[in-house]
């Protein structure tokens, strides 16, 4: 028996994650990302896939965000046509996250043909929603902690990786003539001191091991983020200022709320209406309550008065007209919407209104990845390019760290430490080269491990002859 895998995605990039395991003829793909951020990462969504897409046997997917699963409609408009394996909240998540994101490609392709600031006569979408609908019949739900057979030699298990609701880490067993072996996918990690989520699971033995690196080379050092958060809000306040918060619909916008929540009912900020202006967050928060076993907040959900997700200062905003008519309001307010990149979405005629604005705030709560909008703001550039204009930046820009989804340094080092022995070959992936290297380095230091940092379209040979 063989075993190969081959890096088509997420090698020395946080986006774009796929990664395609052979054991012998059968072939599964793990997480089918979109490459999102700089234009070179991008422009990879248009290249043809590295395998026939009608090959592929299986998709197994270890969680929702777009970067994990944006590629599924392409994948099956090019001949895809197997399992789409993945937990019961990421299956909803899924159907919701690439309905919005063919929308939004379908949008912006419109918006570049109608502004003439495409290179092409007739720009077009990547897929648009009818490709998006056709993988929802192919998506099939398991139970974490449940095994789940593929074929006489093969299975596979999912663990909780907190993140975001429904996030698993993966083991594949593969049973060979003489033994059995174990690939773990790591997913993206989770926070050990999350206050919605539970903590990852550490597992004890992995003869191959993926792992993520997102934040491999930082440490949050800041153990309570929701006091910084108040000092940005109290400010903007002070100001007389809109606060403008772009955040992931999925996960960072239900901490948000969590967190203003409690800074209100502490009076720690002012009792100003909080918008959340994303249909997309809108019905991911309805789903805490449909999945109230993968979270630990339900409790919570029945109390009157305690639920952070429904009381009197939230206001959600569904419709286009409801959006646009924050841009009337002059101060006193906090407005939530998605993308939390700032590479799409809401979010881009909210900052187009309140860049220019020197009493307003932006407040980044999440990663800022290499080549987005948000991180170009972030990184004190005085102008942004948005709907083919260039937009002054003089709103007070705020970044609160310690809100990520992603574990740091320590708390990778921490999952790794689950296990009993060190695993035969170890891959760094999803992060960018120099968090990678960053882990890298910990990993040698305090675990003797000696990891691998993969490069794009890299392949290896995993077991032989097993």
């Amino acid at each position: 028996m063989q075993v190969k895998l081959k890096f088509l995605g997420g090698a020395k990039t946080v986006t774009g994650s796929r990664y395609l395991l052979e054991i012998d003829h059968l072939k599964i793909l793990v997480d089918c990302g979109l490459f999102q951020g700089m234009k070179e990462y991008r422009l990879r969504n248009w290249d043809k896939f590295p395998v026939d897409p009608a090959e592929i046997d299986l998709v197994i997917l270890t969680h929702a965000h777009i970067d994990h699963t944006g590629y599924l409609p392409k994948l099956v408009k090019e001949g895809f046509a197997g399992p789409i394996y993945c937990t019961f909240p990421t299956m909803e998540l899924t159907k919701i996250l690439l309905m919005d994101s063919a929308k939004l490609q379908e949008e912006e392709a419109a918006y570049a043909q109608k502004k003439g600031y495409s290179k092409h006569e007739k720009p077009q979408p990547l897929y648009n929603r009818e490709d998006a609908e056709k993988v929802i019949p192919l998506l099939q739900p398991i139970y974490m902690e449940r095994e789940e057979r593929i074929n006489d030699q093969t299975s596979f298990t999912y663990f909780n990786a907190g993140h975001i609701l429904g996030a698993a880490i993966l083991k594949i067993k593969v049973k060979g003539e003489n033994q059995e072996k174990k690939i773990v996918f790591s997913g993206d990690l989770g926070r050990y001191h999350d206050p919605i989520l539970n903590p990852p699971v550490r597992l004890p033995f992995a003869d191959i091991l993926l792992m993520e690196s997102t934040y491999g080379n930082r440490k949050q050092s800041n153990p309570k983020p929701e006091e910084e958060l108040g000092r940005a809000i109290r400010e903007t306040f002070r100001n007389g200022g809109v606060a403008v918060i772009p955040a992931f619909a999925v996960g960072r916008t239900q901490m948000i709320l969590y967190y203003l929540h409690l800074l209100q009912q502490k009076g720690k900020i002012p009792d100003i209406p909080i918008y959340v202006d994303s249909p997309m967050a809108i019905d991911v928060t309805k789903m805490y309550k449909d999945f109230s076993s993968y979270h630990r907040i339900c409790p919570v959900l029945e109390e009157e008065g305690c639920n952070p997700f429904l009381h009197k200062n939230l206001h959600y905003y569904q419709s286009q007209e409801s959006s646009m008519s924050l841009n009337n309001l002059r101060g006193d307010a906090i407005i939530i919407s998605a993308s939390g990149m700032a590479t799409g979405g809401r979010i881009l005629h909210h900052l187009y209104h309140r860049l220019p604005n020197e009493q307003d705030s932006i407040i980044f709560v999440g990663y800022q990845a290499e080549g987005t909008r948000g991180r170009r703001i972030l990184d004190g550039e005085e102008t942004v390019r948005m709907y083919g204009i260039d937009v002054k930046v003089k709103a007070k820009v705020f970044y609160i760290e310690g809100l990520s989804a992603h574990a740091d340094q320590d708390e990778l080092i921490e999952w790794a430490e689950g296990f009993t022995s060190r695993p035969k070959k170890v891959f760094l992936i999803h992060g960018e080269k120099e968090a990678a290297e960053g882990l890298a380095v910990r990993l040698k230091e305090d675990l003797d491990w000696h990891p691998i940092i993969p490069e794009y379209l890299e392949s290896f040979e995993l077991f032989e002859g097993i």
